[in-house]
C-alpha cells in the first residue's frame, strides 16, 4: 500500500467540493467521516461492476474483489493498484490505516488485516464515499 502524499492530481478548495458533493458525502469524503453501519445499499450490492470514488470518479475497487464482511460497510479484499493511498488515523483513542482515493485524496475508509484469503486484509468503505458502474455500463464506453 502506497502512502498518503500532500498534493494530489485533482485539488478543490472546499467550497468547489461542497457544489459538487451531497452533504453527507463532503462530512465522510473531505472532514473523514464516518456513515452508520447499515445505511449505504453498496453494502448489499453484488452485481458485478467497478467501483470509483464519489469525488473524482476514479475506479478503486471491482465486483470481483467484494465480499459482505458482516460489518454493515462496503468491504474488499483487495484495490484496484494504484487506486488508493494510505495514511495513520489516531483518532477515536485507536491507531488504524485511513484508505484515501489517490487521485484527490478523499477519506474512503479503513483497511484491517482480518479479511479473507488471498490477501487477508478487508477494506471497509464508507459507500457514500463510492458510486457503482455497473458492468454492462462499463462494457458500453
Amino acid at each position: 500500500m502506497a502512502t498518503s502524499k500532500q498534493e494530489f492530481e485533482i485539488n478543490k478548495t472546499e467550497q468547489e467540493w461542497q457544489n459538487i458533493l451531497t452533504p453527507e458525502q463532503y462530512r465522510v469524503l473531505r472532514k473523514h467521516g464516518t456513515e452508520r453501519a447499515g445505511t449505504s445499499p453498496l453494502d448489499k450490492n453484488y452485481d458485478q461492476g467497478t467501483y470509483v470514488c464519489a469525488g473524482c470518479g476514479q475506479p478503486l475497487f471491482t465486483s470481483e474483489t467484494k465480499y459482505n464482511s458482516g460489518t454493515g460497510w462496503p468491504s474488499f479484499y483487495a484495490p484496484i493498484e494504484g487506486a488508493i493511498e494510505t495514511s495513520i488515523d489516531r483518532s477515536l483513542f485507536m491507531t488504524r490505516v485511513e484508505v484515501h482515493c489517490s487521485r484527490c485524496g478523499g477519506h474512503l475508509g479503513h483497511v484491517f488485516n482480518d479479511g479473507p484469503r488471498p490477501t487477508g486484509q478487508r477494506y471497509c468503505m464508507n459507500g457514500v464515499s463510492l458510486d457503482f458502474k455497473p458492468q454492462s455500463e462499463i462494457n458500453n464506453n
